[in-house]
């Protein structure tokens, strides 16, 4: 059971790690504040654990047979990408106009703005569903109760992902001197918005 388990904190170490929207937008978000990088991360993590229990419960199942289906989550987490790409480069120019009037960025997301924004970005991915349901099976020790077992495992892989993202946010908040510089932030805000149009296309494009 043991193995088990830290195979499977392994294997989600890694998918944590690897690079897409969900990371992109973390960091984006934690220059905002760290309030509105955490929120984010809540709410990315709150679409981990509702994918894992639409997969428990074999639902994502008729996701990847119907192909109907896939398709119309396929356009519509392009459309979010594209969308969220758009606003980011948006972003990026009034920086560059702030920066040039010598003014400094307020505001920010609210909290409840943030959280949305993380739970879009995951829930909008049918990428998401497919994988949780070809993911957590695997892990399912023998006899154990099913259900039960990935609910239990959904859980896990969220909270565990809580805390790796949670070093993400703390990071920036540490270098939030330095990536805030006008220059810096609007570089990387197009950076972050050409990866999501990027990723987006993709989605799109895909069959």
């Amino acid at each position: 059971m043991l193995s088990t388990l830290l195979a499977f904190l392994g294997a989600c170490t890694l998918i944590a790690a690897s690079p897409g929207p969900s990371t992109v937008l973390i960091i984006r978000q934690s220059l905002q504040s760290r309030r509105s990088g955490f929120l984010t991360v809540l709410g990315n993590e709150t679409g981990v654990f509702v994918w894992g229990v639409v997969a428990a419960f074999g639902l994502t199942a008729l996701l990847a047979a119907s192909e109907m289906a896939y398709d119309v989550m396929r356009v519509v987490g392009a459309v979010v990408l594209v969308v969220f790409g758009v606003q980011m480069l948006w972003q990026a120019r009034r920086t560059k106009g702030a920066a040039d009037d010598g003014l400094g960025q307020g505001g920010g997301k609210s909290g409840w703005a943030s959280y949305r924004t993380g739970l879009l970005i995951n829930l909008a991915n049918p990428k998401a569903a497919i994988f949780a349901m070809s993911f957590l099976p695997q892990f399912v020790p023998e006899g154990a109760p099913h259900l039960p077992t990935m609910v239990g495992l959904a859980a896990l892989w969220a909270v565990y992902e809580i805390g790796y993202y949670g070093l993400y946010v703390w990071f920036v908040g540490r270098m939030k001197t330095v990536l805030s510089r006008a220059g810096v932030r609007r570089r990387l805000e197009q950076v972050s918005g050409g990866v999501l149009l990027l990723l987006g296309a993709r989605l799109a494009l895909e069959s």
